[in-house]
C-alpha cells in the first residue's frame, strides 16, 4: 500500500480528537454532576407544570455540560450563564417580534446576541440556542426572558456551586492570579503582559481564562525545568581526574601548576586522596600582601624562592597558607542545587567527593554555566 505524502498524513492529524488530560475519577465526578443538573432541572420543570411554566428547555443541557464539565472556563462562570443566557434571550424575542421572517430573524437573533455577550463580557454558547430558540417560537414573549431562561440559568449555577464544593472542588473558578507558582529561582521569565502580546498576535478568543494560562505555562516551565535540569548531578558536570597537591608541596611548585593549567584553585589531599583543604590564587596574593601594591611582584616572588634552611618563620609549602575549612559536594548530588552557592555565596571551585570522601573531580562556575546552556539548548 502507498504511505500517503506527509502533508497529507499531517492534514489528516488534524481532524483526530485531541486526548483529555483528566482522571477516570474526575470523569464520573463529572458526569455525575450533569446527570445531577438536569435531574433537578427536569423534576423542578415538572413541578412547575400546573402552573404551565416550563423550566425545561434544551440550551440547559449545554448550559449543564459547561458549568459541571468545564468549571475553570470563561465560558462556564456564573455571570456568563445567567447574563449569556439571559441577554440572548431578549435578543431572540426582539428579533421574532421584530423581523417576521424566520430565516433572517433567526440568523440575526445569533449574531446580535453574540455581539451583546461580547458587549456584556458575558459569552456562553448555549445563549445561541436560546436566541435561535426564541425566534422559532410560535408566540414570542419578553417572560421567556425571565421563565425559563433567567430562573433555569440561575438554579443551574447554584447547582454547580453546591455540587463542585460537595466533590472538593471550587466554582465560581478562582483565578491563578490569585496564586501564582514560584519558579525554581523565583523569577517568572514571562508575564501577563507578554502573554497579552501573543494572544493579541492571534487575535482569537481562547476558551480559557489568561491568568490560568499564565499559571498553566509557568507549571509547564517547571516541569521542563524539572526535566531537562532536575535530575543533572554533579558527576554529570564536573571536571574529572582535577589537578590537585598534597600538604608538602612546595609553594613554587602550586604556583606553577596553577599558572600553567590556567587555573585559580587546587585540592590539598592526603594520600589517599581525601580533601584536607584548597589552595587559591587570592592564598599566595594574602601571604604577599595584596593590599599593598608597591613591590608586591618582589613579594611574591620572595615568597616562592625555597629558603633552603631547615626551620623557617615564612611559609615554605602548600599546607601552610591552604584554607583547611573547604565546601565540598557529593558527586551525587543534584547540580541545580548549588547555584545559589555560586550566585550567591561567592563560591567559585568546588571539590567533589565519591562516598568514600575521595577527590573526583571539580565542579566550577564554568562547568555549571556549560552543563545549563546545553541542557536547555533547542
Amino acid at each position: 500500500m502507498t504511505q500517503l505524502p506527509s502533508t497529507v498524513r499531517g492534514w489528516l492529524r488534524r481532524w483526530a480528537p485531541a486526548p483529555l488530560p483528566i482522571s477516570r475519577a474526575e470523569r464520573w465526578r463529572v458526569i455525575g454532576g450533569v446527570a445531577l443538573g438536569v435531574l433537578v432541572m427536569a423534576l423542578v420543570s415538572k413541578w412547575a407544570e400546573p402552573l404551565h411554566v416550563g423550566w425545561l428547555i434544551a440550551p440547559v443541557g449545554a448550559s449543564a455540560v459547561l458549568v459541571f464539565g468545564l468549571p475553570g472556563s470563561p465560558l462556564a462562570q456564573p455571570w456568563s450563564v445567567v447574563a449569556g443566557n439571559t441577554l440572548s434571550a431578549l435578543v431572540g424575542t426582539a428579533c421574532a417580534l421584530l423581523v417576521p421572517d424566520g430565516a433572517a430573524g433567526g440568523a440575526l437573533a445569533v449574531a446580535l446576541a453574540f455581539g451583546a455577550m461580547l458587549a456584556g463580557r458575558c459569552l456562553h454558547p448555549p445563549g445561541g440556542a436560546i436566541a435561535l430558540m426564541a425566534v422559532l417560537s410560535h408566540s414570542p414573549s419578553w417572560s421567556f426572558a425571565v421563565v425559563p431562561v433567567l430562573t433555569s440559568s440561575v438554579l443551574l449555577v447554584a447547582l454547580a456551586v453546591a455540587y463542585h464544593a460537595a466533590t472538593g472542588h471550587t466554582y465560581p473558578h478562582r483565578h491563578a492570579g490569585e496564586s501564582a507558582v514560584p519558579q525554581p529561582d523565583g523569577v517568572h521569565r514571562f508575564t501577563r503582559a507578554d502573554l497579552d502580546q501573543a494572544l493579541a498576535h492571534y487575535n482569537e478568543l481562547i476558551d480559557v481564562d489568561p491568568d490560568d494560562l499564565v499559571n498553566l505555562l509557568q507549571h509547564a516551565e517547571a516541569a521542563a525545568y524539572q526535566r531537562t535540569l532536575g535530575e543533572l548531578r554533579c558527576e554529570d558536570v564536573m571536571t574529572r581526574n582535577p589537578m590537585a597537591v598534597e600538604y608538602g608541596t612546595a609553594l613554587s611548585e602550586a604556583w606553577a601548576v596553577m599558572r600553567t593549567n590556567h587555573i585559580k584553585a587546587l585540592p590539598v589531599i592526603d594520600r589517599a586522596r581525601r580533601i584536607v583543604g584548597i589552595v587559591t590564587f587570592a592564598d599566595f596574593l594574602n601571604m604577599a600582601r595584596l593590599d599593598d601594591h608597591d613591590g608586591l611582584a618582589a613579594r611574591l616572588q620572595s615568597l616562592l624562592r625555597p629558603s633552603g634552611l631547615l626551620h623557617s618563620e615564612r611559609p615554605e609549602v602548600v599546607g601552610q597558607i591552604m584554607t583547611r575549612q573547604v565546601r565540598v559536594v557529593s558527586a551525587q548530588r543534584h547540580a541545580v542545587e548549588l547555584l545559589p552557592l555560586f550566585s550567591e555565596a561567592g563560591h567559585h571551585h568546588l571539590p567533589v567527593i565519591d562516598e568514600e570522601r575521595r577527590l573526583v573531580g571539580v565542579l566550577t562556575q564554568s562547568d555549571l554555566v556549560r552543563a545549563l546552556s546545553q541542557a536547555v539548548r533547542p
